[in-house]
């Protein structure tokens, strides 16, 4: 286990944690959470035993292995699946061992090393390492491919490849999922769920800490709690543990005011005079309790658009893509003011591409393009960070982009962002990853855009700025296209999803656990289509074990095929069945109003006529909703059930 022992950890002259004391075990599965600069990478570096506590100890056992992933790749000749492999450092020394033993025809050592191989399962390594760097989303091609032909967030991707492949005893992650599409998220929290050793995780994204994870470990006010459960879990007992800290104040301020108020009176009369000291000592020795608080660094809103076309742009029959070659085939697509469409497929579909062609980034090989009147696009992604001017400050920025607004409504501006005080005046090249996405959202929003153009806006950002990106986002009036990783955020603020896939942009008719299911269906079916093709060479040697392996995945992609023919006709008809719940109590109010007989009367005439029309309306509404209803529940019918 790993044992914190009363532990103060420093960095520089900032104390980090103070008087840190628990204990982690073998397979807990730990989320570590806390602001930005509460000490959660300098906890890291000191598990590394790159930094060491100021006082007290800090113990884990001598012989645990400790991956986690590098914060740098070289350019490397060295191909992508050999580069993974090494991060088994003792697969490497065996296999370097055995090359030699074998030059040297040292046999008894050559069967040692041949044992211990089989032991560390090393002969299916080339195996599993493939099959991380496919979760991770490289293809069968990339895998000879040089380490410096990848870019920056490819890399991080084999880095972290790199760390799963270390047969660990602890694994230290910190934000895992940055550079990662939504399945390649899926892909790692399963995988990650099977992992058996200790897990430490830093991470801004709450449904993959909840997937993941089941214990929290909370840095706040240079303190640490651990919290049994999952992120959900955490917050719940926290809001818990606030109230129950603010009723014990409040309690106490009484008490408190109580005691001062017996000694004001009584401390002049000789008669109460020692029962007045008393109380004074009992003042004294009292253990103050702090009054419950939590900070809320961000809060902001979305300026309203000047004005909001309908529609707002249209892409008809367009081909999109790069020097002729066709990534998006017949794109047809209508975004209107407060629609919001969240795009899903994998990395290298198109998604990228789709989101450049919005933003006017690229033009449409063929097709057409119509923009509604005053389109103001809002375009918001990764290399915008590399467009802010380093030497200037948050504030230079805003005087940039708007000069004819005064200085302190910039400054109020930029304090809901969280940049206050000398922050707002300092230059932004000492700023982190987070900070400078903040800005760059910021200057984002102070245009005003009717159009929001959103490319993984989340990367870097902690918790509290994702709430309350997610909060501005829900009450925006405007149009939003998002891709990103962040499933509570995709989920709280998209409305429909589209799906980019196989060179088509459609309508993706379901929700994320209908994208995940069509994740599973479009691998079964993949691996299914292998199976078939080697099929003859299989049923030479194991006939009967190719036909039940073929029977087993075609099954599992029939169940999968109905599950999700099956799930948006439910949805609809559920939403039907709320829909009809209003509309008869709006029609039963109605009814009852129309039996008055004071409605007749003269004076209500213009009521009684506009009663009547809705009356109509109501009952053609509810016809066609029960008609609809009918509809669907015959064609679920229709539908196999799920077994």
């Amino acid at each position: 286990m790993i044992q914190f022992k009363n532990l103060t950890l420093t960095r520089g002259v900032k104390v980090l944690l103070e008087a840190a004391s628990f204990q982690l075990h073998l397979g807990h599965k730990v989320g570590l959470i806390g602001a930005n600069g509460a000490g959660k990478s300098s906890l890291f570096a000191m598990l590394r035993r790159e930094l060491h506590p100021e006082k007290g100890d800090l113990e884990i056992p001598p012989n645990w292995v400790i991956a986690h992933v590098a914060q740098e790749t070289p350019a490397l000749n060295q191909p992508a699946l050999e580069f993974t492999l090494d991060g088994d450092a003792e697969l490497n020394e065996i296999e370097t061992a055995l090359n030699d033993a074998e030059a040297h025809h040292q046999g008894e050592k050559i069967a040692e090393l041949h044992h211990r191989l089989s032991d560390i399962d090393g002969y299916s390594a080339k195996a599993r390492a493939s099959t991380l760097l496919d979760g991770l989303g490289f293809s069968q091609a990339d895998l000879t491919r040089p380490v410096s032909d990848f870019s920056g967030g490819w890399r991080v991707r084999l880095n972290l490849a790199r760390a799963l492949m270390c047969r660990s005893d602890l694994l230290l992650l910190d934000e895992p999922t940055n550079h990662l599409d939504l399945d390649a998220v899926i892909w790692l929290e399963s995988w990650l769920r099977e992992y058996r050793g200790t897990l430490l995780l830093i991470s801004h994204d709450r449904d993959f800490l909840d997937n993941v994870i089941d214990n929290v470990l909370h840095i706040e006010q240079q303190r640490i709690t651990l919290y049994r459960g999952g992120y959900s879990d955490f917050e719940r007992q926290r809001a818990e543990k606030l109230a129950l800290q603010q009723a014990m104040y409040e309690k106490q301020q009484r008490k408190v005011a109580h005691l001062h108020s017996y000694i004001d009176r009584f401390r002049v009369q000789a008669t109460k005079a020692r029962q007045a000291q008393s109380r004074i000592k009992a003042l004294e020795r009292m253990e103050m309790i702090s009054a419950a608080h939590v900070d809320s660094q961000f809060s902001f809103d979305f300026r309203p658009p000047i004005s909001a076309p309908d529609p707002l742009l249209v892409l008809d029959e367009i081909n999109a893509g790069y020097h002729d070659k066709v990534i998006l085939n017949q794109l047809v697509l209508t975004i209107r003011p407060g629609e919001r469409i969240g795009l899903l497929g994998k990395n290298g579909a198109g998604k990228s591409t789709l989101i450049k062609l919005l933003a006017s980034e690229l033009k449409p090989l063929s097709g057409k393009r119509v923009e509604g009147k005053d389109l103001r696009i809002g375009y918001f992604a990764q290399h915008q960070l590399e467009q802010l001017r380093l030497n200037e400050s948050p504030l230079q920025h805003m005087l940039r982009l708007d000069s004819s607004t005064r200085e302190q409504e910039h400054l109020n501006f930029l304090g809901g962002f969280d940049f206050k005080g000398d922050m707002a005046r300092n230059p932004c090249e000492n700023f982190s990853g987070g900070e400078k996405s903040r800005l760059a959202l910021a200057l984002l929003i102070w245009t005003r855009p009717n159009l929001l153009l959103l490319d993984e806006p989340t990367n870097h950002l902690d918790l509290e700025m994702r709430h309350a990106l997610t909060l501005a986002l829900q009450d925006y009036v405007g149009g939003v296209i998002l891709v990103s990783h962040d499933r509570a955020l995709l989920r709280a603020t998209c409305d429909k999803f589209v799906l980019v896939a196989h060179g088509k942009a459609e309508a993706f008719d379901g929700d994320l656990e209908d994208y995940k299911n069509w994740l599973e269906l479009q691998k079964t079916m993949l691996k299914n289509t292998i199976i078939n093709k080697d099929a003859p060479e299989a049923n030479k040697e194991e006939p009967s074990r190719a036909s039940n392996l073929n029977t087993y995945t075609q099954n599992k992609a029939e169940r999968q095929a109905r599950i999700v023919a099956r799930r948006p006709l439910l949805k609809e008809t559920e939403q039907i069945e709320k829909d009809l719940e209003k509309l008869n109590d709006e029609k039963s109010g109605l009814d009852a109003r129309a039996a008055e007989s004071s409605l007749y009367e003269i004076e209500h005439k213009n009521e009684l006529q506009t009663l009547l029309k809705r009356q109509v309306e109501l009952a053609n509404l509810i016809d066609t909703a029960e008609m609809r209803w009918l509809e669907l529940h015959e064609q679920l019918e229709c539908l196999p059930l799920i077994n």
